[in-house]
């Protein structure tokens, strides 16, 4: 018997020690299940496409962390070498977070002011790994159904606006400070230096910025593949254009310039930057995770494969640890690349592997090619991918039409996040958007109910014609669970529908009680049979699809008595109308009231018209 316990004990943790094995590392249990003969084309001819425009997106978003281009590259490299390894989506291609880090310099030297940003920006990745990786060891993955789609679709939004601000400078050739504080980009707008230096950009940088942006965006009609190929090309043509005009020196346009060969040795993060930048390392853990489980999501569901939100967490921790050691930034994902790679017949991670191998080809070998590619064209292209961030504008009317919360939801993420900036702007929306719970609990959506077409069907009454309403009875239905927070407006909702206060009758009918017996005794009243009538004068109460465990959780908190019993309770709202029919001649019988409580068809058929000291027990069930 002891061997038994201890060979299923030593089976049990083999058992647990494996399961915890293949969650961690998802790779082990896809891989050796690829179909290499059916996918591997398709990965490779996925990759290199879905690669070249890693390349060119690595040093587009190095410029809006105001670092140099080649460190771009580092953030396409690493975290997608991780994703490969810890990632559960088979097509969500791994992309640089760069819209949400800032870095700025101190220094007057541009050399020491490069190494100063690089080091806030892989600073504040390597921070924001740390709280993702804790989250999705925590199990915290269900975080994200806190941010709704239009609070992220405002924040990025926003995000978009602050990059199109951003990217100015290098279109146009502008020096424009930044401001890293609330109302910064009006700052930054307003800033004097910024009019007075569009007089004099160069003609040049500006002629050729106008052209590739128009290309750039003119494109994005097109299909991705087709977009992103056109894109390559155009890339290619304005870098050789600008080797053999020499752009450089002749017009003094900003190039890339030489890109460093191979690694940097990993770094330390700054201690005193982490304790500076908690809260953009919150926003960018939070924000970048809900962007890239929203598009992993589309994805899974089209192809039909689970993805787990938790090991999500821990992926994209592990890339931005490992990528801020190494001086990248924070990486995320986006629609537009993922698309390239499952558009072109990306099938599995394969794809992602290949596509970070092209931008190791870059960063090691033929880097030196993109040297004279003109930052203006970078900017440009930046701003061409974010064309489907801009478009989300069209989202606010058709959320005001389909849900006002909602579209008030992504205005005031948009403004908070704009003006406030996107650290404030990001806890600004998440706390609102609390807030409209909070609102829609306690004011919540309350319909008269009628039975249609003399079934056992129950709807709102101002949807149908053909409905059947018992004389003397109403079935009110409140969307929401009713509890302390909304119980004053159940009631006057309630009173609306039912055409009386029970209250107000209580007192009507007392006071008249006690005049009745005053007379009575004085001899100025005789006692008749109808009198009796409109003393006994009462209203039932009857709770219909009451969930399970309901009435049991009544009967421990001693709720019934001798006039409220559990025979009140039926399945559904029509066996309690049967009931009611059933029970007495329906033109003799008392009025009678039918409430409906909660999603979960919990109902409440009330009949109590108030006039006994009960009311106020039955309004809070």
């Amino acid at each position: 018997t002891q061997t038994y316990v201890l060979l299923c004990l030593y089976s049990c943790s083999r058992q647990k020690v494996k399961k915890i094995a293949l969650g961690l590392f998802p790779i082990v249990s896809w891989l050796p299940a690829y179909r290499f003969r059916e996918w591997i084309l398709s990965d490779i001819i996925s990759g290199i496409n879905t690669g070249l425009v890693s390349v060119l997106q690595g040093l587009a978003f190095a410029l809006l962390v105001n670092v140099p281009p080649g460190y771009g590259l580092y953030a396409a490299f690493f975290p997608a070498l991780v994703y490969f390894i810890f990632g559960t989506s088979r097509h969500i291609s791994v992309v640089c977070l760069s819209g949400l880090i800032t870095g700025n310099g101190t220094s007057t030297n541009m050399s020491i002011i490069n190494e100063e940003r690089v080091m806030v920006a892989a600073s504040v990745t390597f921070l924001s790994g740390i709280f993702q990786l804790l989250l999705g060891i925590l199990q915290f993955g269900f975080i994200v159904i806190y941010l709704s789609h239009s609070l992220i679709s405002g924040f990025t939004t926003a995000a978009a606006i602050h990059v199109v601000v951003s990217q100015l400078k290098f279109m146009l050739q502008l020096s424009v400070p930044g401001f890293n504080k609330p109302f910064g980009i009006i700052y930054v707008s307003a800033s004097s230096s910024a009019f007075v230096n569009v007089m004099e950009t160069c003609g040049v940088c500006l002629t050729v910025c106008h052209k590739a942006a128009v290309t750039y965006l003119s494109e994005q009609r097109a299909k991705q593949e087709e977009t992103q190929e056109k894109n390559i090309k155009d890339t290619v043509l304005a870098a050789l254009i600008s080797y053999f005009v020499n752009f450089e020196e002749r017009f003094n346009v900003a190039v890339v310039g030489k890109l460093e060969e191979g690694f940097q040795a990993p770094v330390a993060p700054d201690v005193g930057i982490l304790q500076k930048c908690i809260g953009d390392g919150i926003s960018i853990a939070i924000v970048g995770f809900a962007v890239a489980f929203s598009v992993a999501k589309v994805y899974s569901i089209k192809h039909d494969y689970p993805i787990d939100g938790n090991q999500e967490l821990i992926a994209f921790g592990l890339g931005n640890i490992v990528g801020g050691s190494f001086k990248g930034f924070a990486s995320s994902t986006a629609l537009s690349r993922s698309g390239v790679q499952e558009s072109t017949g990306g099938k599995t991670q394969i794809a992602g592997i290949i596509s970070a191998f092209i931008v190791l080809i870059v960063i090691l070998a033929i880097g030196f090619l993109l040297a004279p590619l003109q930052k203006s064209v970078l900017a440009a292209l930046a701003l061409g991918n974010l064309k489907g961030m801009l478009m989300q504008f069209k989202e606010v009317g058709v959320l005001w039409r389909k849900d006002k919360y909602d579209c008030v939801i992504w205005v005031v993420t948009f403004l908070a996040a704009v003006f406030l900036g996107l650290d404030i702007g990001l806890a600004t929306a998440v706390a609102f958007e609390l807030l409209t719970v909070v609102i829609r609990s306690q004011i919540p959506s309350c319909t008269v109910l009628a039975n249609v077409g003399r079934s056992n069907i129950y709807r709102n009454r101002k949807d149908y014609t053909d409905i059947y309403e018992p004389e003397g009875v109403k079935i009110f239905r409140c969307s929401s669970p009713i509890f302390f927070a909304n119980i004053e407006f159940f009631k006057e909702k309630l009173i609306t529908a039912v055409g009386f206060n029970p209250l107000r009758v209580l007192r009507k009918r007392n006071k008249a009680l006690r005049k009745i017996r005053k007379m009575l005794k004085k001899g100025e009243l005789q006692v008749t049979p109808t009198l009796k009538e409109f003393i006994r004068i009462d209203i039932d109460i009857y709770i219909a699809g009451a969930h399970e465990g309901f009435l049991e959780k009544l009967e421990r908190c001693a709720f019934f008595d001798e006039e409220i019993k559990p025979s009140m309770f039926f399945l559904s709202i029509h066996d309690a109308v049967l009931h009611i029919l059933l029970k007495k001649d329906i033109a003799s019988s008392p009025k009678l009231k039918l409430t409906e409580k909660g999603t979960n068809k919990d109902c409440i058929i009330n009949t109590s018209n108030g006039l006994r000291s009960r009311e106020n027990r039955v309004s809070l069930q």
